[in-house]
């Protein structure tokens, strides 16, 4: 099977022939259809997600396909030959022909849902109902959200909205700013602006919002922290900014603000699997509508590097898949 393998942390991918392997107890061997970049494949590529692995890699994280072969084990036999959204169990990534992961990380869906839209089935879809779950667990009426003009932000706009919570939207581009206007958001400021902190320091404690998601980090982190009202919380999802997170010790230490970081992995961990199930069934119910996967464009495996650049320079214009079939 032609799959991209990584050498070493940030070093240049490259498409291989490499054997396919063979799936084993309570695994399956997934054919893929299709499988977008997301920010954390940014991040595993510059080797600073999730725990350490051992190189060569093959990158991605989730991915549509179909079942062709099944390892030992109900599940894995029950999931033989079904359309499936699907992530990595750690074993090979999504970026290739084939590969194996756990049955238990293979979600079942309709022969006829779109293979870009069950591609991104997981990591964003869960990841802002998970949000939107913590929000309403600690009764918050307002919260903040940064890198709002990304997939997941407008997932979490309209998901806000169903739920009667207001959300403050930071983007970094007026023209980001726009096409979230456009999209029906109502509050949005712009982080490249010289008054930003004041901004949004006024209207977070107009609003008494004290829950904000933060998938940028470095100095971005110390300007929400320093803005955000008395008891506020900072949840750390990503790390777009490369730099270090920077931050005043008073705003801890005397104002009862807090960092935190969240995982998709860990909180689904932490949940029992009725949760999980139930999770699954509510982000089914609105694929296409309060959870939709704008697409920009498709690349081929051997596109690798070209991908990975256009990605980069166009994340808010919708997300980019890796095509196969």
């Amino acid at each position: 099977m032609k799959a991209i393998i990584q050498q070493e942390a940030n070093g240049k991918l490259v498409v291989k022939d490499i054997e396919k392997p063979k799936p084993g107890k309570g695994e399956v061997l997934v054919k893929i259809l299709a499988s977008p970049i997301n920010p954390s494949d940014l991040s595993l590529l510059e080797g600073s997600f999730g725990e350490m692995r051992e190189y060569p890699i093959i990158p991605g994280i989730e991915a549509s396909g179909i079942v062709v072969e099944a390892g030992s084990g109900l599940l894995p036999k029950m999931r033989l030959n079904k359309k499936v959204s699907c992530v990595t169990s750690g074993n090979g990534g999504t970026w290739a022909e084939y590969m194996i992961t756990d049955a238990k990380k293979c979600i079942v869906v309709d022969d006829e849902t779109d293979d870009f839209q069950a591609a991104s089935f997981i990591v964003n879809p869960l990841t802002a109902l998970a949000f939107i779950d913590i929000a309403k667990k600690y009764n918050h009426k307002a919260i903040v959200n940064n890198a709002a003009a990304s997939n997941l932000g407008k997932m979490l706009i309209n998901l806000a909205n169903k739920n009667s919570i207001e959300i403050i939207n930071i983007v970094r581009r007026n023209e980001q700013v726009e096409s979230l206007k456009d999209f029906g958001a109502k509050y949005i400021l712009n982080s490249s602006e010289t008054d930003f902190g004041e901004k949004l320091k006024d209207l977070s404690h107009k609003l008494d919002a004290k829950l904000f998601f933060d998938a940028v980090g470095g100095k971005q982190t110390k300007t929400l922290l320093k803005s955000a009202p008395n008891g506020s919380e900072i949840i750390v999802y990503a790390k777009l900014d490369k730099n270090d997170i920077e931050i005043d010790p008073v705003d801890i230490i005397q104002k009862n603000k807090k960092i935190s970081g969240f995982l998709l992995g860990n909180y689904m961990t932490e949940k029992n699997i009725f949760k999980t199930l139930i999770d699954i069934s509510r982000v089914k119910k609105m694929l296409g509508n309060e959870i939709s996967t704008n697409l920009n464009k498709t690349f081929s495996l051997e596109e690798c590097n070209s991908a990975i650049s256009y990605y980069q320079s166009n994340m808010s214009k919708g997300k980019v898949y890796f095509e196969l079939k």
